[in-house]
């Protein structure tokens, strides 16, 4: 369902490693907002649902809820180094139209509800 690239497998595993809690977990979702609709959530967890999906991406344990899995199928998340330092990259293959930020999408099936302008 998600693909994760090595080096951000590396960057993920090297922010857990400096988290102080223990059994955290990547949890990728998707809520309404953003400039184009709906917005990715991404962050470290700890609270796993009945009805969330788990995954094992390069070793990194990931968790989906089951509302974001249909907008994150076939999602490839990789890791970036520039002359500014490095972030996170999304291609989701879902998204007919995606903001500036790359932070917002929305599918062709599903709009979202976009944020009021300037609110990306």
């Amino acid at each position: 369902m998600i693909e994760i690239s090595e080096s951000a497998s590396d960057k993920i595993k090297e922010m857990l490693a400096a988290e102080e809690g223990q059994g955290l977990f990547l949890r990728v979702g998707v809520k309404e907002g953003g400039c184009s609709g709906f917005s990715y959530g991404m962050g470290f967890d700890d609270e796993q649902k009945a009805e969330d999906q788990e995954l094992d991406v390069n070793g990194v344990k990931v968790i989906v809820d089951n509302e974001s899995a249909k907008y994150l199928r076939g999602l490839e998340i990789d890791w970036k180094e520039g002359a500014m330092g490095g972030g996170f990259t999304i291609h989701n293959p879902n998204a007919t139209v995606t903001c500036g930020c790359g932070s917002s999408f929305r599918t062709a099936k599903d709009a979202g509800k976009p944020a009021a302008a300037g609110e990306c």
